[in-house]
């Protein structure tokens, strides 16, 4: 295993299969030293986490699902690093759709779980810039979506 991957043991995460991707794209592009990750979804165990936040989802149970989507989209860079993780230098930036309602203003403390995992798990290598927005829906009616950019070496 990987330094990083011994880190996420420690965590009590392993990292999934790399989802494949739902429609007609990739799940990642690599351009020189940057590896861009499409949009991963809320799900735990095959299962989509669905709902919209501030109505049918608690806020923390939004950021427990945008920490989902931070291991589905470190899940894809290992993919894209050919299995080997180490080769990951740092997060860039993060862009997290929350299925919420008109209402909801709290998006940054739902994206929050996906932002607060990368730290602990990768240390200042996880600290990343970040956009955190509503969406009216998100596809298959998940709760929560979030693509990312990374550096690796």
């Amino acid at each position: 295993m990987s330094k990083i991957e011994d880190r996420l043991a420690e965590l009590g995460v392993t990292l999934p299969e790399a989802p494949t991707p739902a429609a007609n794209y990739v799940p990642y592009v690599i351009v020189g030293d940057i590896v861009h990750v499409s949009g991963q979804v809320s799900m735990e165990a095959g299962t989509l986490l669905t709902g919209k936040v501030g109505q049918d989802v608690s806020v923390e149970e939004g950021a427990r699902a945008a920490r989902l989507c931070a291991i589905s989209l470190l899940a894809q860079v290992k993919a894209a690093c050919g299995g080997e993780l180490d080769r990951l230098v740092r997060v860039v930036k993060l862009t997290g759709f929350v299925n919420s309602t008109p209402e909801f203003t709290d998006q940054p403390k739902v994206i929050n779980g996906a932002s607060d995992f990368l730290a602990e798990a990768l240390g200042d290598a996880g600290r990343h810039a970040r956009s955190a927005v509503s969406a009216a829906s998100l596809p298959m009616g998940v709760s929560v979506e979030i693509e990312g950019i990374f550096q690796i070496a």
